[in-house]
Protein backbone atom coordinates (compact mmCIF):
# COMPACT_ATOMS: atom_id res chain seq x y z
CA UNK A 1 0.00 0.00 0.00
CA UNK A 2 1.46 3.32 -1.09
CA UNK A 3 0.69 6.82 0.04
CA UNK A 4 1.41 9.66 -2.33
CA UNK A 5 1.95 12.89 -0.47
CA UNK A 6 3.71 16.22 -0.70
CA UNK A 7 7.43 15.99 -0.03
CA UNK A 8 8.50 17.44 3.32
CA UNK A 9 11.85 18.76 4.44
CA UNK A 10 12.48 15.58 6.43
CA UNK A 11 12.34 13.63 3.14
CA UNK A 12 15.09 15.62 1.36
CA UNK A 13 18.03 13.34 2.24
CA UNK A 14 16.07 10.20 1.34
CA UNK A 15 14.91 11.74 -1.94
CA UNK A 16 18.49 12.77 -2.79
CA UNK A 17 19.70 9.19 -2.30
CA UNK A 18 16.68 7.67 -4.07
CA UNK A 19 17.11 9.94 -7.11
CA UNK A 20 20.80 9.12 -7.39
CA UNK A 21 20.03 5.37 -7.16
CA UNK A 22 17.16 5.59 -9.65
CA UNK A 23 19.36 7.10 -12.36
CA UNK A 24 22.66 5.37 -11.55
CA UNK A 25 22.33 2.71 -14.25
CA UNK A 26 20.56 4.87 -16.83
CA UNK A 27 22.30 5.24 -20.15
CA UNK A 28 20.72 8.57 -21.17
CA UNK A 29 21.47 10.39 -17.94
CA UNK A 30 24.08 12.91 -16.85
CA UNK A 31 23.73 11.40 -13.34
CA UNK A 32 23.13 14.87 -11.91
CA UNK A 33 19.38 14.51 -11.32
CA UNK A 34 19.73 14.41 -7.52
CA UNK A 35 21.59 17.74 -7.63
CA UNK A 36 18.98 19.18 -10.00
CA UNK A 37 16.21 18.41 -7.48
CA UNK A 38 18.16 20.28 -4.77
CA UNK A 39 18.69 23.31 -7.03
CA UNK A 40 15.06 23.39 -8.16
CA UNK A 41 13.77 23.29 -4.55
CA UNK A 42 15.57 26.59 -3.94
CA UNK A 43 14.39 28.20 -7.19
CA UNK A 44 11.49 30.45 -8.18
CA UNK A 45 10.26 27.58 -10.36
CA UNK A 46 9.60 25.35 -7.32
CA UNK A 47 5.98 24.54 -6.44
CA UNK A 48 5.94 22.68 -3.08
CA UNK A 49 2.57 21.03 -3.84
CA UNK A 50 4.11 19.44 -6.95
CA UNK A 51 7.06 17.77 -5.25
CA UNK A 52 5.54 14.41 -4.40
CA UNK A 53 6.78 11.23 -2.76
CA UNK A 54 5.41 7.70 -2.80
CA UNK A 55 5.74 6.26 0.69
CA UNK A 56 5.33 2.59 1.61
CA UNK A 57 3.32 1.61 4.67
CA UNK A 58 6.54 1.17 6.65
CA UNK A 59 7.62 4.74 5.86
CA UNK A 60 10.11 4.01 3.09
CA UNK A 61 10.25 6.52 0.24
CA UNK A 62 9.87 4.44 -2.93
CA UNK A 63 9.54 7.24 -5.47
CA UNK A 64 9.59 10.99 -6.10
CA UNK A 65 8.34 13.29 -8.81
CA UNK A 66 8.94 16.97 -9.36
CA UNK A 67 6.98 19.36 -11.54
CA UNK A 68 8.36 22.89 -11.77
CA UNK A 69 7.40 26.07 -13.60
CA UNK A 70 8.44 26.34 -17.21
CA UNK A 71 7.83 28.86 -19.97
CA UNK A 72 7.04 28.52 -23.64
CA UNK A 73 8.34 31.62 -25.40
CA UNK A 74 7.05 32.94 -28.68
CA UNK A 75 8.16 36.54 -28.70
CA UNK A 76 6.55 38.71 -27.48
CA UNK A 77 4.24 36.14 -25.86
CA UNK A 78 5.22 33.93 -22.95
CA UNK A 79 3.05 31.00 -21.86
CA UNK A 80 3.25 29.14 -18.55
CA UNK A 81 3.62 25.40 -18.42
CA UNK A 82 5.26 22.81 -16.18
CA UNK A 83 8.38 20.69 -16.56
CA UNK A 84 8.13 17.12 -15.34
CA UNK A 85 11.65 16.19 -14.25
CA UNK A 86 12.78 14.02 -12.74
CA UNK A 87 10.56 11.00 -12.03
CA UNK A 88 12.55 8.76 -9.70
CA UNK A 89 11.69 5.31 -8.42
CA UNK A 90 14.06 3.28 -6.24
CA UNK A 91 15.43 0.38 -8.27
CA UNK A 92 13.80 -2.30 -6.10
CA UNK A 93 10.40 -0.64 -6.61
CA UNK A 94 10.69 -0.08 -10.38
CA UNK A 95 8.23 -1.67 -12.83
CA UNK A 96 5.45 -1.71 -10.23
CA UNK A 97 3.50 1.30 -11.50
CA UNK A 98 4.79 3.73 -8.85
CA UNK A 99 6.10 6.23 -11.40
CA UNK A 100 2.73 6.16 -13.13
CA UNK A 101 0.86 6.78 -9.88
CA UNK A 102 3.13 9.75 -9.14
CA UNK A 103 2.64 11.16 -12.66
CA UNK A 104 -1.16 10.89 -12.51
CA UNK A 105 -1.30 12.44 -9.03
CA UNK A 106 1.04 15.22 -10.17
CA UNK A 107 -1.22 15.90 -13.16
CA UNK A 108 -4.26 16.01 -10.91
CA UNK A 109 -2.73 18.48 -8.42
CA UNK A 110 -1.31 20.63 -11.25
CA UNK A 111 -4.78 20.82 -12.80
CA UNK A 112 -6.25 21.86 -9.42
CA UNK A 113 -3.58 24.58 -9.18
CA UNK A 114 -4.67 25.93 -12.58
CA UNK A 115 -1.86 24.66 -14.78
CA UNK A 116 -2.85 23.72 -18.31
CA UNK A 117 0.03 21.59 -19.60
CA UNK A 118 3.19 19.65 -18.77
CA UNK A 119 6.30 19.23 -20.91
CA UNK A 120 9.02 16.63 -20.57
CA UNK A 121 11.87 14.87 -22.26
CA UNK A 122 11.43 11.17 -21.81
CA UNK A 123 11.06 7.68 -23.15
CA UNK A 124 8.77 7.53 -26.18
CA UNK A 125 7.26 4.19 -25.12
CA UNK A 126 6.46 5.17 -21.53
CA UNK A 127 4.91 8.62 -21.38
CA UNK A 128 2.24 8.27 -24.11
CA UNK A 129 0.38 5.97 -21.66
CA UNK A 130 -0.32 9.14 -19.65
CA UNK A 131 -1.53 11.18 -22.61
CA UNK A 132 1.80 12.66 -23.68
CA UNK A 133 2.42 13.29 -27.34
CA UNK A 134 5.24 14.88 -29.32
CA UNK A 135 5.64 18.61 -28.65
CA UNK A 136 6.07 19.03 -32.41
CA UNK A 137 2.34 18.19 -32.74
CA UNK A 138 1.67 21.43 -30.84
CA UNK A 139 4.31 23.56 -32.55
CA UNK A 140 6.51 23.56 -29.47
CA UNK A 141 10.26 22.99 -29.75
CA UNK A 142 13.28 22.76 -27.47
CA UNK A 143 16.28 25.12 -27.40
CA UNK A 144 18.61 22.18 -28.09
CA UNK A 145 18.70 19.08 -30.27
CA UNK A 146 16.77 16.03 -29.08
CA UNK A 147 15.12 13.22 -31.00
CA UNK A 148 11.64 14.44 -31.88
CA UNK A 149 9.98 11.42 -30.25
CA UNK A 150 11.49 12.26 -26.83
CA UNK A 151 10.13 15.81 -26.45
CA UNK A 152 6.56 15.45 -25.19
CA UNK A 153 3.67 17.44 -23.79
CA UNK A 154 0.29 16.71 -22.28
CA UNK A 155 -2.72 19.00 -22.01
CA UNK A 156 -4.07 18.89 -18.45
CA UNK A 157 -7.32 20.46 -19.61
CA UNK A 158 -9.06 20.35 -22.96
CA UNK A 159 -7.17 22.55 -25.42
CA UNK A 160 -4.58 23.38 -22.74
CA UNK A 161 -2.02 24.03 -25.48
CA UNK A 162 -4.35 25.36 -28.15
CA UNK A 163 -2.79 28.32 -29.99
CA UNK A 164 0.37 27.99 -27.88
CA UNK A 165 3.53 27.59 -29.91
CA UNK A 166 7.13 28.49 -29.25
CA UNK A 167 10.34 27.34 -27.66
CA UNK A 168 10.57 25.76 -24.23
CA UNK A 169 12.48 27.92 -21.74
CA UNK A 170 13.70 25.98 -18.74
CA UNK A 171 14.43 27.56 -15.36
CA UNK A 172 18.14 28.44 -15.12
CA UNK A 173 18.64 25.65 -12.57
CA UNK A 174 18.41 23.10 -15.40
CA UNK A 175 21.62 24.60 -16.81
CA UNK A 176 20.15 24.99 -20.30
CA UNK A 177 20.36 28.27 -22.19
Amino acid sequence: MLTIRQEEEKDYKKVFKLTEEAFRGMEHSDHQEHFLVEKLRKSDAFIPELSLVAETENGEIAGHILLTKLKIENSPEIFESLALAPVSVKPEFQNQGIGGQLILRGHSIARELGYRSVILIGHENYYPKFGYEKTSNFGISFPFEIPEVNGMAVELIKDGLKNITGVVKYPKEFGID
